[in-house]
C-alpha cells in the first residue's frame, strides 16, 4: 500500500493552506474567498483524474488529440452532510479525425477501471454520469 502525507495550516476564519504530498500549495476556504472549498476540490479532483485517464488512453490509441476539456456539474444533498448525490462529466475533445468509439471507450475505461476518484465516489453512492462532444480541429 502507498502512504501519502499532506498537511493543512489554519490561516484565519475558515481559510487553510494545504501542502499536497508532492509539495504543492493549495488554498482552501470554506467561504470561497481566498481559495476553493473542500467540496470544490473534490469535484476538481474527480475531473482531473478522469481527464488524465481520457487524454492518456486517447494518446495510446493514436488519436490526434489537441485539447480536452472537462465540464463538471454536481448536485449536493439538501441535508447535512451535504454530500454529492450526482455528478456529470462532459468531455469536449478537440482533434483531427477523433473517433467517437475511442472517446467513449476512454471514458468508460476511466470510469470503470482507472480513475480512483470516480471509483471511490461511486462506491460512496454518488451517481456519476458522462458524455462527450468532439470538435474537429
Amino acid at each position: 500500500m502507498a502512504e501519502l502525507n499532506a498537511s493543512l495550516v489554519w490561516k484565519d476564519g475558515v481559510h487553510f493552506e494545504g501542502t499536497s504530498p508532492s509539495g504543492h500549495i493549495v488554498q482552501l476556504d470554506g467561504n470561497k474567498e481566498q481559495g476553493a472549498s473542500p467540496m470544490e476540490l473534490i469535484l476538481l479532483g474527480l475531473g482531473g483524474c478522469a481527464s488524465y485517464d481520457v487524454v492518456t488512453i486517447l494518446k495510446k490509441s493514436r488519436q490526434d488529440v489537441q485539447d480536452v476539456r472537462c465540464e463538471m456539474r454536481a448536485v449536493r444533498a439538501d441535508s447535512v452532510p451535504a454530500v454529492f448525490t450526482d455528478i456529470h462529466l462532459h468531455f469536449v475533445v478537440t482533434g483531427t479525425d477523433i473517433k467517437d468509439t475511442q472517446v467513449a471507450k476512454a471514458i468508460e475505461l476511466s470510469a470503470e477501471k482507472y480513475c480512483s476518484a470516480s471509483r471511490m465516489l461511486s462506491a460512496g453512492g454518488v451517481n456519476i454520469t458522462h458524455d462527450f462532444k468532439i470538435i474537429p480541429a
